[in-house]
C-alpha cells in the first residue's frame, strides 16, 4: 500500500466476428492498510546545546518521527522512556508534537549535561527510539566570591615588612574564562596582595607602618574580577588597626625659655607654663614634667 494505494485494472473482451467487437470494464483495487512500517525518526541522536539562561518555556528541540501507514496506524505519539529524576522535572515533552520545552531554570554549575530516551509509537504496537543530549553551556552568572580564612584586625607599627595581615579563598563558580579570576588590592595603602597557590591569596604589610605619620587605621578593599565579558566583580574589605609603639619622645615646645620676673613676685605665682607634646597614643603620648 506505501507503494501504490490502489490500481486501476481495465478488462477487455473481444468476440471472434469479423471485425471483431470488444467490450470494456474498469476495476478499481484498493489496497487496504496494515501496521506494517514503524515509526522512524528522522535522527539517531539529537543534540543541542543551550545557554544556562535560556527563558524557562522555550523549545530546546522538536524531534519528528515518520510512519508510511496511514489513518491510525500512521499517527506518531512521543513519550519519555527514561530520563532521571531531575531531567524529568526540567523538560516537558509535547506527546503529538514532538516538542520538548524547559520547565525549571538551568544551572550549568549544578549539572551541565542531560539525556532522554525518547520512542515514537503509532497507533499499532510498533515503534521507535531515538536520544536526546542537552548540553548546557555556561555564562558568566556568577560573581567571584572571596571568603577570609583569618584576618588581623590589630597590627603594632613596629611589625616588620612582610608580615601577614590576612589569608583568604577567592572562587568563581563558572567555567573557562568566566571563572578565570583576576585580584587585586587598591593601592595607596602599605600592604600588598600575593598568592599563596592555587586560589589562595594573603595581604601582607609592604613596608613598616608608622601610625604617626600615616593613619591609625586602614580600610583594604579587595577586588576579585573574573575573565568574562563582562567581567564580574566580587569585593571584601579588611579594616586594619595599627597600634601605637612607643617610638616617640616627647617635644617642648621650645628648646629654651626665658621669662623676666621682678624680685617682689608673690609667691606661688606662675612664672611661665611649659609644654611639651608627644605623638604617641594612651599612655605613650602622656607628658608629665619633672
Amino acid at each position: 500500500r506505501e507503494e501504490a494505494a490502489f490500481h486501476e485494472l481495465v478488462l477487455r473482451a473481444s468476440d471472434g466476428g469479423d471485425p471483431a467487437r470488444t467490450g470494456t470494464a474498469r476495476i478499481r483495487v484498493t489496497v487496504l492498510d496494515v501496521n506494517d512500517n514503524a515509526p522512524v525518526f528522522s535522527q539517531a541522536e539529537y543534540t543541542v546545546r543551550v545557554p544556562e539562561d535560556v527563558p524557562v518555556g522555550s523549545t530546546l528541540v522538536t524531534i519528528t518521527a515518520t510512519d508510511a501507514d496511514d489513518g491510525l496506524y500512521g499517527r506518531v505519539k512521543y513519550s519519555i522512556q527514561k530520563a532521571t529524576e531531575k531531567a524529568s522535572q526540567i523538560f516537558l515533552l509535547d506527546g503529538n508534537k514532538g516538542a520538548i520545552t524547559l520547565l525549571q531554570s538551568l544551572d550549568f554549575e549544578e549539572c551541565n549535561s542531560y539525556e532522554l530516551n525518547v520512542q515514537a509509537h503509532d497507533g499499532g504496537a510498533l515503534f521507535d527510539k531515538t536520544k536526546v543530549v542537552v548540553t548546557v553551556t555556561d555564562v558568566n552568572d556568577n560573581v567571584p566570591e572571596i571568603s577570609m580564612r583569618s584576618a588581623l584586625r590589630e597590627i603594632s607599627e613596629d611589625a616588620p615588612s612582610g608580615t601577614v595581615v590576612a589569608l583568604l579563598h577567592v572562587r568563581d563558580r563558572d567555567s573557562g574564562a568566566n571563572g578565570e579570576v583576576r585580584c587585586s588590592l587598591d593601592k595607596d595603602v602599605p600592604f600588598r596582595l600575593e598568592k599563596s597557590f592555587d586560589e589562595y591569596y594573603r595581604v601582607v604589610t609592604a613596608r613598616e607602618l608608622d601610625r604617626e605619620q600615616e593613619a591609625a587605621f586602614h580600610e583594604l578593599v579587595l577586588r576579585a574580577s573574573d575573565g568574562g565579558d563582562p567581567a564580574r566583580t566580587g569585593t571584601a574589605r579588611i579594616r586594619v588597626t595599627v597600634l601605637d609603639v612607643n617610638d616617640n619622645a616627647p617635644v617642648f615646645s621650645q628648646a629654651e625659655y626665658t621669662v623676666r620676673v621682678p624680685e617682689d613676685v608673690p609667691v606661688g605665682s606662675t612664672l611661665v607654663t611649659i609644654t611639651a607634646t608627644d605623638a604617641d597614643d594612651g599612655l605613650y603620648g602622656r607628658v608629665k614634667y619633672s
